[in-house]
C-alpha cells in the first residue's frame, strides 16, 4: 500500500494553472511516486499524458534541443492538449531557460516537473522561470500521513480524536517515527534490518550523487565528517570556526556546504529572533534535520535508538511540524531566542505581524509552571499567544496579556491552524 501525501490534492488542483508545476524536495521523499499517482488521475479523466525520466538515458535524448522536444510532443499529442511529467529535471543543464523558451511558445501542453535540491544549484528555475513557475516542496513523511499510513487510513479525518483516545498508540507511533523517520521507503519496510539497509542506500546515494557528481564536491569525506558533527550539535547554535577546525574545512567551505545541506533538503538553518541587537546575540544560526532517521543514522544510532532518552531530537521533531507550517503558509518565519545573559526559547515563530514563543519539552508535564527564560521572553515581548509542547498535558492559563497554551505535540498543527486563521 502506497503511502497518501497530503500534497497530492494540492498539486491535483494545481493542473488547473497555467504556470510550470513544480515539485521540488530531497532524494528519496516520494516526488516520483506522487506525480505518477497524479498521472494515473489524469489518464483517467481520458487526457494524454508524456512522462520522462531524465536519470533514464534515452528520456534525456528528448531534451536535446528544444525543437526536438516539440517534436516529441507533436508526435505524442498531435493538435490535442496533453500533461508533460519531467522527473529529474536537474539532469538537464540549463533547464530553466530550456522550460521558459517552450513555455514562452504558448504550447498546449502542461508541464508538471520534479527535481531534488540540486535542480536549485544547478538548473537556475527561480531565475529563469520568474513568473513561470509555482514550487512545491514535497517533505519527508509528516507525522499525521505516518500515522494514517500505520491505521490503515481509518482516522484521516479524526486524527485529534484517534491521539486523544488512543495515547498509548499515539505515544508508540512517536518513538517509531523519531527513530527511523519519514522517508516513504523506510516507514513502508517492515523488517528493522532492511530499514537500516535503505537509510544506508539514501544516504550513499545523497553523497554520490548529489554531493559528489552534481555539486562537484571533490572531499565527501569532510562534508560527511561535518554533517556528523551537525547531528551532535542539532538545536545548539553554531560556532563555524570550531566547526571548520573539528572537520577539517575553512570557515568559508563550512557556510557554503551549509548552504548546500539546505539547498539539498538535508537541514534546515535558523537564525535568531531579537530587536535590540546590543543585548542578544545576533550571529550564530541553528540547524535541525529534515528527516530524523537521517539524522540517527549519522549518529549511528539508527537501529537502537532510545527516544527516552533524546529531548533533542523531540526538539527536532517539533521544528518540522513548524517548517511544514512554515511552508503550507508562506507567512510565517521560524526564529529561536538567546540572550547574553542565557535566557532562551527554542522556538520564536512570526506570523505576519505576531510573534508566538514556542517551548519544547520532552516530558508528561503535570502543572503549568513557565521557566525563568519563557516568563522574561513575555514580560518583554507581550505576546498574544504562546506555546508549551510537550507529551500529553492540555492547559490553558493566562500570563499578564498571553494566553499560553500547553498542548500535546499532536495538537501542534491544530492550534497554529487555528492562530493563523484568526488573525
Amino acid at each position: 500500500m502506497e503511502i497518501k501525501r497530503n500534497l497530492f490534492k494540492v498539486i491535483i488542483q494545481h493542473l488547473k494553472a497555467k504556470e510550470i508545476t513544480v515539485v521540488t524536495g530531497a532524494r528519496q521523499v516520494g516526488k516520483t511516486t506522487l506525480i505518477r499517482e497524479v498521472q494515473k488521475v489524469i489518464e483517467a479523466q481520458g487526457w494524454k499524458t508524456l512522462y520522462l525520466n531524465l536519470d533514464y538515458e534515452p528520456d534525456l535524448k528528448y531534451l536535446e534541443s528544444q525543437e526536438l522536444f516539440i517534436r516529441k510532443i507533436k508526435l505524442e499529442f498531435g493538435n490535442s492538449f496533453g500533461y508533460i511529467f519531467i522527473d529529474e529535471i536537474q539532469r538537464k543543464n540549463n533547464a530553466g531557460l530550456f522550460l521558459k523558451g517552450l513555455f514562452d511558445k504558448t504550447l498546449p501542453v502542461k508541464f508538471v516537473v520534479t527535481g531534488s535540491g540540486s535542480m536549485e544549484l544547478k538548473a537556475n528555475i527561480h531565475e529563469s522561470l520568474a513568473g513561470r513557475k509555482r514550487i512545491f516542496e514535497l517533505s519527508p513523511v509528516s507525522f499525521d500521513e505516518f500515522v494514517d499510513f500505520k491505521t490503515d487510513y481509518k482516522y484521516t479525518s479524526n486524527f485529534l480524536q484517534f491521539y486523544s483516545i488512543e495515547s498509548e498508540k499515539t505515544y508508540q507511533f512517536l518513538s517509531e517515527y523519531m527513530n527511523f523517520g519519514g522517508y516513504p521507503r523506510i516507514v513502508t519496510e517492515v523488517l528493522q534490518k532492511e530499514k537500516v539497509y535503505l537509510m544506508n542506500e539514501i544516504f550513499n546515494s545523497y553523497i554520490f550523487k548529489d554531493v559528489t557528481y552534481l555539486l562537484n564536491i571533490n572531499r565527501p569525506e569532510a562534508y560527511k565528517k561535518m554533517l556528523i558533527l551537525l547531528g551532535w550539535q542539532t538545536g545548539m547554535p553554531l560556532n563555524y570556526s570550531n566547526l571548520a577546525n573539528d572537520s577539517g574545512i575553512s570557515v568559508t567551505t563550512v557556510k557554503k556546504y551549509l548552504w548546500f545541506l539546505d539547498n539539498t533538503f538535508i537541514t534546515k538553518e535558523i537564525k535568531p529572533f531579537y530587536r535590540n541587537k546590543r543585548k542578544e546575540i545576533t550571529k550564530a544560526s541553528v540547524v535541525y534535520f529534515n528527516d530524523l532517521g537521517f539524522r540517527n543514522f549519522l549518529l549511528n544510532r539508527f537501529d537502537s535508538f532510545n527516544s527516552n532518552d533524546d529531548g533533542m531530537t523531540f526538539e527536532n521533531f517539533v521544528f518540522n511540524q513548524l517548517n511544514k507550517f512554515k511552508i503550507s503558509t508562506m507567512q510565517s518565519e521560524i526564529h529561536y531566542w538567546r540572550t547574553t545573559s542565557q535566557a532562551e526559547v527554542d522556538f520564536v515563530l512570526k506570523i505576519r505581524d505576531s510573534i508566538i514563543p514556542i517551548e519544547v519539552k520532552y516530558s508528561h508535564l503535570k502543572t503549568t509552571s513557565l521557566t525563568r527564560s519563557f516568563s522574561s521572553f513575555l514580560e518583554k515581548y507581550q505576546p498574544s499567544n504562546a506555546i508549551i509542547v510537550n507529551i500529553s498535558l492540555s492547559e490553558t492559563k493566562k500570563v499578564n496579556n498571553s494566553l499560553v497554551e500547553f498542548i500535546p505535540f499532536f495538537k501542534l498543527p491544530f492550534v497554529l491552524n487555528r492562530i493563523c486563521n484568526n488573525g
